[in-house]
């Protein structure tokens, strides 16, 4: 070992080397986003076994709020529940976001599917009225892909909604399990989330702060 380097290696040159290789790493992202259009709007699916599609969902509405950026909720499943993320936007930023829990819980706590039917109806109203309004940068369909995964919604109807009436800069995130693939292929964002481990296999229920 020189005098000149430590034990890991971090001597003189190989600062200097790591500076090069840094500023040639910049020079080829400054590229990129050289080439990048400008703002869009965003269709974002949130899918898959694992937790986190709504939560991840709420994060970006959060971001939102903090941006002064109106934005709004429509809970297609979770409406009955007494969530944080509602306790907390409703109290909070009412000004900024607004919030319609259009769900009763999922089917098999129902047991009526006509009810069903009509529930997801009202909510994909509600969330019609408000993705054309322009001055909403974004919408959450939280739980929405159940909705159409038992056929609830027609994915025709959404996605000729969205590609003709949805405004331009618009966001919009639809969360829950089993995402259409018609949707998949249409989306500009898609994030899967695998399931790992999970309490609940272990005997442990949902509870507050972690699951709602």
């Amino acid at each position: 070992m020189t005098p000149a380097a430590d034990c890991h290696g971090t001597g003189p040159d190989d600062a200097v080397r790591h500076a090069e290789k840094m500023a040639r790493k910049k020079a080829a992202r400054d590229r990129i986003m050289e080439s990048k259009q400008a703002d869009k709007g965003l269709v974002i699916v949130h899918t898959g076994a694992g937790k986190g599609k709504s939560s991840s969902g709420f994060g970006m509405i959060l971001r939102c709020i903090a941006h002064g950026m109106p934005c709004a909720v429509v809970q297609f499943i979770k409406g009955a529940w007494d969530t944080g993320e509602r306790r907390l936007i409703e109290a909070n930023f009412a000004d900024l976001c607004q919030f319609h829990a259009m769900g009763e819980g999922f089917t098999w706590e129902t047991q009526d599917k006509a009810r069903d039917i009509a529930a997801a109806r009202k909510g994909w109203e509600k969330a019609r009225e408000l993705i054309r309004n322009p001055d909403i940068r974004m919408v959450l369909l939280d739980e929405i892909n159940i909705a159409l995964r038992y056929d609830y919604l027609d994915i025709g109807e959404v996605l000729d909604f969205l590609r003709a009436e949805k405004p331009p800069l618009t966001h919009v995130v639809l969360t829950g399990r089993n995402a259409r693939p018609e949707l998949i292929e249409y989306a500009d964002l898609v994030t899967e989330m695998t399931l790992v481990k999970h309490p609940f296999r272990a005997g442990i229920k949902a509870q507050a702060g972690v699951e709602f």
